[in-house]
C-alpha cells in the first residue's frame, strides 16, 4: 500500500510515539476494505507502539480505521481509505494519539480539555478537496485532546448511499450527534467557539489587551502574508488579522506559474507562507474578521467582529477577493445542495451525473476539463460570443466528448425540488429563446469581487467595483492605510502579483512611519 520511502519517512515520525495506538479495522469484500487492511498493516509494521485489530462492532461503517488509544480511550475513525489529501490526517492522528504533542496552541488545547458535554462530530469529505483535511485535523486533535469528543471522517465518494440520504453536495460537511453542524472551511477556533458559548468573549478580552501595533496586515494570503514579512523585517511592531491563512489559494488546486517554483499545490504554499511569516516575530491573530475600521488616537481602531479592538499606526488591507455569485433566483436556496464554487472539492460529489458550469474564462474551462474525469456530462455556460479562456484549455475542451459549451447563454435561474438542484433555465441572447437544462449540480466559475465592503462608511476610497483604490506605494486615500492583492484595483490577479504589491504596500508604510512623528499620526487621525 504504501511504498518504501513514505515507510522510512512514517518511521522516522513514528519514533516521537511514547504511548500505544490500536487501529480498530471494519472490513467487507470490497477492494477498499483490502487496500484499509493493507494500508493499517503497513502502519504498524513501522512501530512496536501500533497494534491492528478487527473491530468487532456490527454498527461500523466498512471500510473503516479507528485510530484508538488503549490509555485515553481516545477515538478518531478514517470511514474510507484515508489517502490523497487525508494521508496527512491520518498520519497527525497516529502521531497526537500515541502521546506526540499537537502544534494547536495553548489556549485552544486548554479549551478542549475544559469541554465536558458528549460530542460526536462526522464530517464528509472528498479525497480531491483541499478545503477538507483543515476541518478533519481540527475535528481529529479534539478528538485526542479529549476522550469525550469522537471524530469521523468519512469519503463521500465511497458512502454515497449516506450522501444521497443527507443530501450532501457539498463538502466538507460537518454533523454534530447527528445534528448539521457547519458546511464549508472551518477552523479550529471556530468549532470551539460554535460548541463552547463563552469561548468568543474570551478570545476577544485577550485580543482587546494587545498593545498597539505599528502595522495591521488585515488579511493572510499572499498579500498579507509578504506584507507582514517585509514589515518585521523593518522592526516595526507587526501584527496579522487573517479569517483563513492563505485565504482563496488554500482552495487552488495546482499552481504552475509562480515563478522559480515549477508546480505546487495551494495548500503546500500557504503551509510554506505561514512557515516563512513565523519566523519572524509577528503576531498572527487567525480565525479573526474584521468588521470596521475608525480613525483613533494616533492612528486606526479595527473593530473584529467578535467585538474586540485593535489598534495601530498604520495598517495593511489585504483582504483578497471571494468567488462572484450570479445573482439569479435559486442560487442561494441551493447553495451547498448543487450549487458549488469549487470543483476540486464538491466534484467527486456528482460522479456520474450531470453538471454545468456557468462561465468560459480559464476557471472556467480548467473546471469543465476537471469535471469531465468524474461526471457523465458537463455543460459550459459562456454568456459572451467568445470564450475568454487561453486557447490550449478551449482545445482540450473540445476535444473532450462529454463536455458541451453554449456561448451566449444567460442563466436565469437555478431549478431544484425544495431540497437539491435539478437543474437552470437560460436564455439563448441572440434569439431571446428560453431554455432549461436538467442537472445535478451547477459550478459557479465567473471571477472574483473583493472583499470590501466592511470598508464602504471608511474613509478609504472604492472603485465602483469595490476595489481599493492604490496609488504606485499601494497607498490608499486615508493617511496611513495602504492596501494590496485582490482587493485592490491592481488590474491582474495574480499570486505572484499580490505578493509584490503586499511588499510595496508594506514598504509604503514603512515610509510613512518613518515620515511622520506620533504628533504628525495623532493630528491626522484627528483631522
Amino acid at each position: 500500500m504504501l511504498d518504501n520511502n513514505i515507510k522510512n519517512q512514517l518511521k522516522s515520525h513514528f519514533e516521537s510515539l511514547t504511548q500505544s495506538v490500536e487501529l480498530l479495522i471494519a472490513l467487507d469484500d470490497s477492494n477498499k476494505s483490502k487496500e484499509v487492511e493493507s494500508l493499517a498493516n503497513d502502519l504498524a509494521s513501522l512501530s512496536d507502539k501500533i497494534t491492528v485489530t478487527n473491530n468487532s462492532d456490527m454498527n461500523a461503517r466498512r471500510p473503516s480505521m479507528v485510530v484508538h488509544s488503549p490509555i485515553n480511550d481516545t477515538h478518531i475513525t478514517f470511514a474510507g481509505v484515508p489517502m490523497g489529501h487525508e494521508f496527512t490526517s491520518l498520519v497527525l492522528a497516529l502521531l497526537h494519539t500515541g502521546g506526540h504533542t499537537s502544534k494547536a496552541n495553548k489556549d485552544d488545547i486548554e479549551q478542549i480539555q475544559s469541554l465536558d458535554q458528549e460530542l460526536n462530530f462526522e464530517v464528509y469529505i472528498s479525497l480531491s478537496c483541499q478545503t477538507c483535511p483543515q476541518v478533519v485535523q481540527a475535528l481529529n486533535t479534539m478528538a485526542a485532546t479529549n476522550s469525550k469528543i469522537k471524530a469521523t471522517m468519512i469519503d463521500g465518494a465511497l458512502f454515497q448511499d449516506e450522501v444521497e440520504q443527507r443530501n450532501i453536495l457539498a463538502v466538507p460537511a460537518v454533523y454534530l450527534n447527528g445534528e448539521p453542524f457547519s458546511q464549508g472551511a472551518l477552523s479550529l477556533s471556530d468549532i470551539l467557539n460554535k460548541v463552547d458559548s463563552k469561548g468568543a468573549a474570551r478570545q476577544a478580552a485577550s485580543l482587546n489587551e494587545k498593545q498597539k501595533f505599528d502595522v495591521l496586515v488585515i488579511g493572510g494570503g499572499p498579500a498579507g502574508a509578504s506584507a507582514a514579512i517585509y514589515s518585521a523585517r523593518k522592526g516595526l511592531n507587526t501584527g496579522v488579522v487573517a479569517e483563513r491563512f492563505g485565504g482563496q489559494v488554500s482552495d487552488t488546486l495546482a499552481i504552475e506559474n509562480f515563478i522559480s517554483v515549477k508546480a505546487t499545490q495551494g495548500p503546500q504554499l500557504v503551509a510554506q507562507l505561514e512557515e516563512h511569516v513565523k519566523e519572524y516575530d509577528v503576531d498572527i491573530m487567525n480565525n479573526q474578521r474584521a468588521a470596521n475600521v475608525s480613525k483613533g488616537s494616533n492612528g486606526y481602531d479595527i473593530t473584529l467582529e467578535n467585538g474586540a479592538v485593535l489598534q495601530s499606526k498604520s495598517l495593511v488591507l489585504a483582504t483578497g477577493a471571494r468567488w462572484r455569485e450570479m445573482n439569479v433566483p435559486g442560487e442561494q436556496e441551493y447553495r451547498g445542495h448543487g450549487v458549488a464554487y469549487c470543483p476540486h472539492c464538491d466534484g467527486p460529489l456528482f460522479k456520474g451525473k450531470s453538471v454545468a458550469v456557468i462561465g468560459g474564462g480559464n476557471s472556467g474551462i480548467e473546471a469543465a476539463i476537471d469535471l469531465a474525469n468524474i461526471v457523465e456530462h458537463v455543460t459550459v455556460l459562456e454568456f459572451s460570443d467568445t470564450l475568454r479562456a487561453d486557447e490550449v484549455l478551449i482545445r482540450k475542451a473540445n476535444s473532450l466528448a462529454n463536455i458541451t459549451i453554449i456561448k451566449n447563454a444567460q442563466t436565469t435561474e437555478v431549478v431544484g425540488d425544495g431540497n437539491k438542484v435539478t437543474g437552470l433555465t437560460y436564455t439563448d441572447r441572440v434569439s431571446g429563446e428560453g431554455k432549461s437544462l436538467n442537472l445535478a449540480g451547477i459550478f459557479v466559475q465567473i471571477g472574483l469581487v473583493p472583499n470590501t465592503e466592511w470598508l464602504k462608511d471608511s474613509d478609504v476610497a472604492l472603485s465602483q467595483f469595490g476595489e481599493i483604490l492604490v496609488d504606485s506605494k499601494g497607498a490608499t486615500s486615508a493617511p496611513g492605510v495602504f492596501a494590496a492583492g485582490d482587493a485592490t484595483n491592481t488590474p491582474f490577479k495574480q499570486i505572484i502579483i499580490a505578493m509584490g504589491s503586499g511588499a510595496t504596500a508594506s514598504l509604503g508604510s514603512f515610509d510613512y512611519l518613518i515620515r511622520h512623528s506620533e504628533e504628525d499620526i495623532s493630528e491626522e487621525s484627528a483631522a
